[in-house]
């Protein structure tokens, strides 16, 4: 059930940004029991001037290759998923498209599982 967002300079190709999300969901599969099918990403593209973030913030060396990954997720993983979930996130992203993991940023907006409603305006989790 995660929702993932995906944050990037514009610029990059199509096939770039289809990578970026085909490997941040096979990730959350792999690592983080997302079920197959579950399935809800966006990415939005930024112009320079629109895309602010620190090059050296805890003393990473970022470049303008820079990728923010923000997943809503149910509040029910362990910190060791989490874990397990970023670096695997960070392996795939740097094998395919070629992201380097300094620049590999992930939030996680933890909620309660009665906070998803997958349509007909129900909440599936909380019945």
């Amino acid at each position: 059930m995660p929702f993932a967002r995906v944050f990037i300079r514009r610029g990059e190709t199509r096939e770039y940004r289809q990578a970026i999300l085909d490997n941040l969901y096979e990730a959350m599969v792999e690592s983080f029991n997302v079920p197959e099918d579950d399935k809800f990403m966006v990415i939005d593209e930024y112009d320079p001037e629109n895309f602010v973030f620190s090059k050296t913030y805890m003393n990473i060396a970022r470049s303008d290759k820079f990728v923010l990954i923000q997943l809503t997720v149910s509040n029910t993983r362990t910190i060791e998923q989490k874990k397990a979930l970023y670096a695997r996130i960070v392996e795939r992203l740097n094998q395919q498209p070629g992201i380097r993991p300094e620049d590999i940023f992930i939030n996680l907006v933890e909620v309660n599982k009665e906070n998803w409603s997958f349509g007909h305006g129900l909440a599936q989790y909380a019945l």
